[in-house]
């Protein structure tokens, strides 16, 4: 447990920074609001480092797979940041902020075509929103969305040059997978292939489901209002990381399944030619 100590410290302080920069980057946090976010911060440090300095599983996946972990942090403290450089920038503008803003205008229009996720989050805000509001959900949206994808495309990079996840070492099924029971019944295989697939078929449609649900939502529940930057950049944040986050989870556990049944085929291939020698 020792040797996980400052790994484990570094990944709480991490996590805390990722909770606090909006707080410390845009002006005009309340007091409660600065508290609830420390509150929150302390909590996810706390978990954090309870995860990572036990030897035991607890609720992370992929614990000691790397980098599956570590992409989905990048992508998702990336989305953060350059999101809270974006609302920065209607108050203090500076050379970064409008060209994060640039960027992320333009790529929030190309994304934007008929039928697209980033056309359905513009389409669920309500009629009288304002213009410069639905500008920056665009922006916001298009830039989370391209994020999610690179962050997709580089664990997929990973999986075929890094041999992911037995380049590590061996990989523990317990350790990475805790809520998964290997002897809940049924075929280990077939369980993880069953699992991959439900997860990359919600990681391909969430990203439209949820601004459909949100729209029909509003005609029962207020809407959720995006004039808060902070609302914005979380509410943008969830939607584009949590599907990217399921569609990676569903080929890891597609790949996992895959290498236990290779190491199934290769053990029955060794007990077959035992058998030939002592025949």
């Amino acid at each position: 447990m020792v040797s996980r100590l400052p790994g484990a410290i570094a990944r709480a302080l991490l996590v805390v920074l990722l909770i606090v920069t909006p707080s410390m980057l845009l002006p005009g946090a309340s007091s409660d609001a600065q508290q609830i976010v420390a509150l929150v911060a302390i909590f996810g440090a706390v978990l954090t480092f309870v995860e990572y300095a036990s030897s035991y599983p607890g609720l992370v996946e992929f614990r000691d797979a790397p980098p599956f972990n570590r992409v989905r942090f990048g992508s998702l403290f990336a989305t953060v940041l350059l999101l809270t450089v974006i609302m920065r920038g209607h108050d203090n503008p500076t050379t970064m902020t409008e060209f994060v803003t640039a960027v992320g205008t333009i790529i929030g229009h190309s994304i934007d075509f008929p039928y697209s996720p980033v056309r359905l989050v513009v389409l669920m805000m309500p009629d009288q929103t304002d213009a410069a509001l639905i500008a920056d959900v665009r922006t916001a949206a298009g830039l989370s969305y391209l994020i999610s994808l690179l962050s997709l495309t580089v664990f997929v990079m990973a999986l075929g040059v890094n041999r992911w996840p037995t380049r590590s070492g061996a990989f523990n099924v317990w350790v990475n997978l805790p809520t998964f029971d290997p002897t809940a019944g049924g075929d280990v295989v077939e369980r993880l292939n069953r699992d991959a697939r439900i997860n990359i078929a919600l990681g391909f449609l969430l990203p439209f489901l949820i601004p459909a649900i949100v729209k029909l939502a509003s005609n029962i529940f207020d809407p959720v209002s995006m004039s808060n930057p902070h609302t914005l950049i979380w509410t943008m944040t969830a939607w584009a990381f949590l599907p990217a986050s399921l569609f990676m989870r569903g080929i890891a556990m597609g790949r996992v399944a895959s290498m236990i049944e290779e190491k199934r085929k290769r053990t029955y291939a060794q007990a077959q030619k035992e058998q030939l020698q002592t025949a």
